[in-house]
């Protein structure tokens, strides 16, 4: 099994923190307005105000706190569903997850309008657990059972399905455009009191994956290997499934649907750590945090004062990576 030391892992995870620092500075002082790097330190370190720290506390910290969490989530769901799975291919976009999440957040918009933020999130939850059951359902209807590129074909088939009845619902009720601020993907308008919601499900989810990592390394290899090593297979794999509804559906609550972020930074860290998920889920968090950010940053700024949206950019990145994935048999960075 490939992999790397407790003493390389320190290294290269320092690195990784070092460089997720870098790109949140570089995410609070981009932007449409010119702030600096003195304007950004001034408003987190002082009580004064000004134009410029009103848009860094109010605007883009909560912003890029938002992006940190949600891009190290759908990372670490995307590992874990790999590593589940087996299947190089998994990823909560790909796999009906969040696709399902925005249809029951549709349903709740549409039945259930004064629901709030909370309720649209347990409605995401429900959402993300309903759309992975009916991938996996019809996936293993077929003879033979699972298999990388049926549970793809499922996915894709579900997530279409659930998208079209998203939007059908969206133009039958006439909420076609709340229900594309939600959906389209993106960290505009994040407030403090939805990160006060979110981050905790977020940091629990990470929490208890990194807790049964382990397992989960040994699950990734071989299912027979681990029951006959006393694993109780069965629950760690309903445990590990709930974390993903937890991190993907507080994500998708939170900033829509985007996809390819579980798939990428899991084969990208495998590549850097090794096939050991107890140095795989945290870099992956971190990786996933970075990447989140540049991705935002870059949506902020290639047409500023518009925007382009984070979702668009990461499916234009992420797209030809799951066809090289696929063109390699999942095996590319492992």
């Amino acid at each position: 099994m490939k992999s790397v030391s407790n003493i390389t892992f320190i290294y290269k995870m320092t690195a990784a923190m070092l460089v997720l620092g870098a790109t949140f500075a570089m995410a609070l002082v981009l932007g449409a307005a010119d702030i600096s790097l003195r304007d950004v330190w001034l408003a987190l370190s002082s009580s004064m105000t000004s134009d410029a720290a009103d848009i860094i506390r109010d605007i883009r910290l909560p912003r890029e706190v938002a992006a940190v969490f949600v891009g190290a989530g759908l990372a670490v769901a995307g590992a874990i569903m790999q590593g589940l799975t087996r299947n190089p291919l998994a990823d909560p976009g790909l796999l009906g997850l969040t696709a399902g999440a925005n249809a029951a957040l549709a349903l709740t918009l549409v039945f259930f309008p004064v629901a709030g933020f909370m309720g649209l999130m347990i409605s995401c939850f429900i959402g993300a657990a309903a759309g992975a059951a009916l991938v996996f359902g019809i996936s293993s209807m077929k003879r033979g059972g699972f298999s990388p590129f049926r549970i793809v074909l499922a996915g894709a088939a579900i997530t279409a399905f659930l998208q079209a009845a998203a939007e059908g619902l969206g133009l039958y009720f006439h909420i076609s455009k709340d229900i594309s601020m939600w959906t389209a993907g993106g960290m505009v308008g994040t407030s403090w009191s939805q990160l006060k919601v979110i981050i905790p499900f977020i940091l629990i989810g990470i929490i208890v994956s990194t807790y049964f990592s382990r397992q989960l390394t040994i699950l990734s290899l071989n299912e027979e290997v681990a029951i006959g090593l006393g694993q109780k297979t069965r629950m760690i794999k309903a445990i590990l499934f709930v974390v993903i509804i937890f991190l993907v559906g507080a994500s998708v609550a939170l900033v829509g649907n985007m996809t390819f972020i579980g798939l990428m930074i899991p084969h990208i860290v495998r590549f850097l750590v090794g096939t050991d998920y107890r140095f795989i889920l945290p870099m992956s968090a971190v990786v996933g945090a970075s990447f989140m950010l540049i991705a935002d940053t870059l949506g902020r700024t290639i047409h500023a004062p518009y925007e382009t949206p984070v979702a668009a950019i990461v499916a234009m990145l992420g797209l030809p990576f799951f066809l090289f994935i696929v063109n390699k048999g999942g095996k590319a960075f492992s």
